[in-house]
């Protein structure tokens, strides 16, 4: 699978699959072997114990019944009692162990999840939309949980008990004739298997799909609000639903059919027991007491057929499940450290140099070295960039949108790889470095600044317990955020809703400031239209903090307002991917080129209302 490439939810893996994904489900079973094992030996207990009950019947028919002595049916209720006690005890501590160790598993299987997706490049989260993602950490781990709690052990358990073995030493005639049937359940289950095995999946898709619909749809609500498109959503979210209940109905009715078939079935070897366990009564082979055990038997042995079907059930959405999960998780992260990394040097000077750097985000076409595209080919977004950043200085980026201005900023800290030249700080290439070497040195506020819920303490250190409440405040009162926060109920301690919901843009802004000084980054601050989103006022308390933010710093500023980039040393002028200019804001303007057309097109009006 390409690295990049997203979970095809329509494919289909058949039973050799199956097989493998069962095997590396028992990766993380393994760790609790010795509480399975506990488990295995008390289902064999119960399943043992459960015998007893109907050979206890057929002594008490057979014998003080049928001598009319009912002091003597006394002591064989006592150990029929004692029976179900028994495997009461044993059925219990055998559910509770394997509950335990499914949800123990549940959280080993969502963390492994969730640390994969985390050191997944954005390129993955660019191609897997988020509701599929949360589909896998929610829908499919909990089927897998179903599967482990009760389609494992417990499933092992029925099968042991199927083997009839009491049934064919106390009689093998009635033991056959029980067996007479089986050839049919056996075809039924297997053809049961076959459509349940496709109808699983689909389920699964069509719930992913719907989850990923619901995530787009609920957090651009406002956009569908602003143009009135709420009966076009409602339209393909029913859509949607029907396609899921199509899938559901077609499900329902396949158990609608299996079910009543093994009740026939099971009805139908009760009543040959009846008639040919009769005749055998009648002609003093078999005893009555033995005809009524192996009719309680024969009942026994259907339950666990059905019980394997529910539990089929419950194996083929959990391999539906497993095949998505692992195929997320055989993604390989496109963004790694290197196998002997490199030091920066001490202490880190901060200069950058882009040198030849070419890039796409179509990296299946390109390939790793871009071989895969002409010079001329319109998905390069970075076609031939250099230019050096001496250490401290501050930089801004202009263009027209699309010119790659962006771009720059996500592979200076390697949120993306390029596909030719180098990018390097302080003489280093970036792909030599760790990446928690190179980001511990980079601070970004984002275009559209992210909030977590929680405190707005929590928000601004990002739960990193080495940045003091001291630091924290600090970093406010320097990113002007403060004067706002010390006017919401609680201060710092008051609570964040999702997404900052409760903030405005502006001060969210503010506080994505403020995390990136509480930070401190020792050589890069990096700037995405960090004014972009603000007031005048609020841009004007901002203004100092940025100025003393990126004095002493090696700064990139991606601007698109005047104010925004009045403070940099230097402007760099991208168009179609390309550097075109590069110099001071009066030595652009005299060359009366791309950035002086985009200063009369853009800035020209800002700078007479200023």
């Amino acid at each position: 699978m390409a690295a990049g490439a997203h979970f095809d939810d329509d494919e289909i893996l058949g039973k050799a699959y199956d097989a493998t994904l069962v095997r590396r489900l028992g990766v993380f079973v393994a760790p609790y072997w010795h509480r399975l094992a506990l488990a295995t030996t008390l289902m064999f207990g119960g399943a043992a114990v459960e015998l007893i009950p109907p050979f206890l019947v057929k002594q008490a028919i057979d014998g003080p019944i049928a001598a009319r002595d009912p002091s003597g049916v006394l002591p064989i209720f006592g150990v029929y009692i004692v029976a179900l006690l028994t495997a009461f005890g044993f059925r219990y501590g055998q559910t509770y162990i394997v509950q335990s160790v499914g949800q123990q598993v549940m959280v080993d299987i969502r963390t492994r999840i969730f640390s994969h997706i985390q050191r997944m490049s954005l390129a993955f989260l660019d191609r897997n939309p988020v509701g599929r993602l949360i589909t896998r950490l929610t829908n499919d781990v909990d089927a897998l949980n179903e599967f482990i709690t009760q389609g494992t052990v417990a499933l092992l358990g029925d099968l042991v008990r199927l083997l009839f073995i009491i049934m064919l030493a106390l009689n093998w005639r009635l033991a056959l004739i029980s067996f007479i049937v089986f050839p049919a359940v056996m075809l039924a289950s297997g053809a049961f298997q076959r459509i349940m095995r496709t109808i699983y999946r689909r389920v699964r898709q069509r719930i992913a799909r719907i989850n990923a619909f619901l995530n787009e749809q609920i957090s651009g609500v406002l956009i569908t609000q602003l143009f009135n498109r709420e009966e076009q959503s409602r339209i393909r979210f029913a859509e949607l639903s029907r396609d899921y209940l199509a899938a559901q109905l077609q499900s329902n009715r396949t158990f609608a059919v299996f079910f009543p078939l093994i009740n026939f079935l099971s009805v139908t070897a009760m009543a040959l027991i009846l008639y040919f366990g009769g005749q055998a009564v009648l002609a003093d082979v078999a005893t009555l007491g033995m005809l009524v055990a192996f009719i309680q038997y024969t009942d026994q042995a259907f339950q666990p057929i059905r019980q394997i079907a529910e539990r089929y059930n419950t194996f083929q959405s959990a391999m539906a499940s497993a095949e998505r999960i692992f195929r997320m998780l055989d993604t390989p992260a496109t963004i790694v450290d290197p196998e002997h990394p490199r030091a920066l040097p001490t202490p880190v000077r901060g200069e950058i140099a882009f040198e030849n750097v070419w890039f796409t985000y179509d990296t299946d076409a390109a390939g790793p070295d871009g071989s895969g595209l002409t010079d001329t080919d319109d998905r390069w977004v970075l076609r031939g960039i250099s230019f050096t950043i001496p250490a401290g200085q501050a930089v801004a980026v202009v263009g027209a949108t699309g010119a790659g201005k962006t771009s720059l900023v996500s592979l200076m800290a390697r949120f993306y790889d390029i596909q030719r030249g180098s990018i390097k700080l302080d003489g280093i290439d970036i792909r030599e470095l760790r990446q928690t070497d190179l980001r511990r040195h980079v601070s970004a506020v984002p275009q559209d600044p992210v909030c977590f819920s929680g405190s707005i303490a929590s928000n601004i250190r990002l739960y990193d317990e080495s940045i003091g409440d001291e630091q924290v405040r600090r970093a406010a009162e320097i990113a002007r955020a403060a004067s706002f926060i010390e006017r919401l109920p609680g201060s710092y301690d008051y609570e964040v809703r999702e997404r900052g919901s409760n903030l405005s843009v502006g001060q969210r802004q503010l506080l994505a400031f403020a995390r990136a000084i509480a930070f401190n980054p020792k050589v890069l601050l990096i700037l995405d239209e960090a004014t972009s989103s603000v007031d005048t006022e609020t841009e004007g308390l901002i203004q100092e903090a940025l100025e003393r933010m990126i004095k002493g710093r090696t700064s990139i500023i991606i601007a698109h307002r005047l104010s925004t980039i009045r403070h940099a040393d230097r402007i760099l002028v991208l168009h179609k991917g390309r550097l075109v200019e590069d110099g001071s804001h009066d030595e652009l303007l005299a060359k009366r080129g791309y950035y002086y057309r985009l200063y009369q097109l853009q800035f020209a009006g800002e700078l007479n209302k200023n």
